[in-house]
């Protein structure tokens, strides 16, 4: 229950300041680029906890990484304002821009895949976790594969 209301005020609080940002828009490319990468740590920071809990280097935790799999979640839905036109630059290939649609559409097909394992880690089916962890890395290679500079 404790875990629960802390992650919806986290949640209220990052949608509340994510909904100013995207009202306020960026004043600079370079704000953009910040807060697109800062999202993208986040994401990486605690997807990567999961990714040791099924790889076996972490012991499985139920709570912790169903926690991290919230967060994951939640940060999925953040980064894409940030990728508008005049937001070039930074470790974002320039199809980003030029293919939007594919870019588009891989930011959608992480975004359910996440969803499915934040869903898979809050039942605490560990098997089904895995599952879903590989199916998740496996969306965020391929638009790193495509569209992040190497």
């Amino acid at each position: 229950m404790k875990l629960q209301k802390i992650l919806s005020i986290s949640t209220a609080s990052v949608l509340t300041i994510s909904a100013g940002v995207a009202l306020a828009q960026f004043q600079k490319p370079e704000d953009a680029i910040k807060y697109r990468q800062s999202a993208f740590t986040v994401m990486a920071n605690s997807f990567g906890k999961i990714g040791a809990v099924v790889k076996g280097e972490a012991p499985y935790n139920k709570d912790e990484v169903a926690k991290n799999a919230a967060i994951v979640a939640m940060m999925s839905t953040l980064p894409w304002q940030a990728f508008g036109p005049g937001t070039e630059g930074g470790k974002a290939q320039s199809d980003v821009w030029s293919d939007n649609a594919k870019f588009k559409a891989a930011s959608e097909k992480m975004q359910l895949a996440v969803a499915d394992l934040n869903k898979a880690a809050q039942s605490g089916d560990l098997e089904s976790i895995k599952k879903s962890f590989g199916a998740a890395g496996a969306t965020c290679k391929g638009c790193h594969d495509d569209f992040k500079k190497k």
